[in-house]
């Protein structure tokens, strides 16, 4: 008998407290790593947006370039008046978008959906907008007159109501 009083049992396992903690720690731990994926997920469509956008941004501002500086200025380049650059009113010359044919034409140009210079739809691009803003700012390139440059800034918006702008200027050469 001496020697069962001695000897004592040892219990494996754990307490209810224990188990309790341990569901208590875990469900933290599971919350704070969802909670970090769903920001991720929320935010994942972000950089697939900027690179569309800058692709259409690259798509208009090449139409655009690739135009006469304005519409009575001679091919080549040269010197121009304010009123030959089309300064004084910058916008379209009653044309429709597939017959622009100088930068300023594009002033005020809003594509929801963007288009294509054929003015047809651009697959993939549905819930972006395109808007076109020309304005004479030879200035601000360090010519002595504004009607020596225009600037053309065009805004993206992705489907995300994300805005991306983007400018060049366009000199008469």
């Amino acid at each position: 008998m001496a020697h069962e009083r001695g000897f004592r049992k040892h219990h494996q396992g754990a307490t209810l407290i224990e188990l309790v903690m341990i569901i208590v720690i875990i469900s933290v731990a599971i919350a704070g790593v969802m909670g970090a994926f769903s920001l991720i997920a929320g935010r994942s469509a972000d950089p697939l947006n900027q690179t569309r956008a800058v692709a259409l941004s690259q798509l208009y501002m090449d139409e655009i370039l690739a135009k006469q500086f304005a519409d009575k200025s001679p091919l080549g380049g040269g010197a121009v008046s304010a009123a030959k650059a089309d300064c004084p009113n910058v916008g379209v010359d009653g044309e429709s978008r597939s017959t622009l044919n100088d930068v300023d034409d594009y002033d005020g140009l809003d594509n929801d959906p963007p288009q294509n210079s054929e003015e047809e739809s651009l697959n993939g691009y549905s819930s972006f907008r395109v808007f076109v803003s020309v304005q004479c700012a030879g200035s601000e390139v360090g010519f002595a007159q504004n009607h020596q440059a225009k600037r053309v800034d065009i805004t993206i918006t992705d489907p995300a109501d994300n805005n991306y702008l983007f400018s060049a200027y366009r000199g008469n050469f």
